[in-house]
Formats: structure tokens, sequence, C-alpha cells
């Protein structure tokens, strides 16, 4: 499903003359390949499924992010716009990001889901959250909210 948005959504950013779109569309095109060539076998040629597509969407939306960062501390703005830009296009396949409170109430629902008294069992948490909230969650602020209602 995912795989076919990412497709006719080239096709009309293609048709559309939207180079940025274009780009940057192909280039998860590109990375999808990637990381479907990796984990196939001899027993399946399946790829990764819709959540790990969006958990590629995610470390390619922090990664941007990042550089927009690096960008702006030695004077390219021009570079930094443009992966301002591509964050734009790529956070249109993922569904709507969770805000502060609701990163918070799902810790706190997750915690007592699994448990957890302590730091020990920030894994325990930390994988229940990924496993729950792919694609809609920022897993740092997560982390934060998380270590501090462990601690």
């Amino acid at each position: 499903m995912m795989r076919d948005r990412l497709n006719d959504a080239l096709k009309e950013a293609t048709l559309a003359k939207d180079t940025c779109a274009t780009a940057t569309i192909r280039l998860i095109l590109a990375a999808l390949k990637d990381r479907d060539i990796a984990v196939r076998s001899k027993d399946s040629q399946a790829g990764i499924s819709d959540e790990e597509i969006l958990g590629l969407l995610q470390t390619m939306v922090k990664q941007r992010r990042e550089s927009i960062e690096m960008y702006e501390k030695g004077g390219r703005e021009d570079l930094a716009e443009r992966e301002a830009r591509e964050i734009e296009v790529i956070q249109r396949f993922l569904p709507e990001q969770m805000d502060e409170a609701a990163i918070a109430t799902a810790v706190e629902q997750i915690i007592a889901s699994v448990g957890a008294a302590g730091l020990k069992e920030m894994g325990k948490v930390m994988t229940a959250l990924r496993a729950q909230y792919a694609g809609r969650m920022d897993f740092a602020k997560a982390s934060a909210a998380a270590k501090q209602k462990l601690s």
C-alpha cells in the first residue's frame, strides 16, 4: 500500500514538473529498494513491511533535520531550505505525528502495560512503543519522557 502511494506520488510529481518532490521521492524509493534487497532471502522475495517503511521515512526526516542544523551553522541557508523542502515531501507519507502530551500519555500507558518499574526496563518500554506507534511518534522525545517517568 505504501509502495503504491510512493509510486503514484512520483508519477504526479514528475507530471507536475516538481523537481524537489521528484528527486526526494526517488531517494525514498532508492532507499526502500536497498532495504528490500538487504532483507531478501532465498525463501522470501517480499520486501519490507509498511511499518518498516514508516521507520525509514522517519529516519530520513531525522537525517534532514540534522543536516539543516549543520547547514545553518555553516551559513548555507540555500541548502538548509532544500532540506526543509525535502522534509515536507517526506512528511506527506507519514501519519500525523503525536504531540508531546500524546507522547507522554502513550509512554505512561506502555509503562503500565509492561509493568516497568525502573530504568533497567527502558528497553522493554521502547520496544513496545516502537511496535505500537511506528511512524507516528518521535522516539527521541518518547525516550526522554520514558526516562523521566522511570527514574
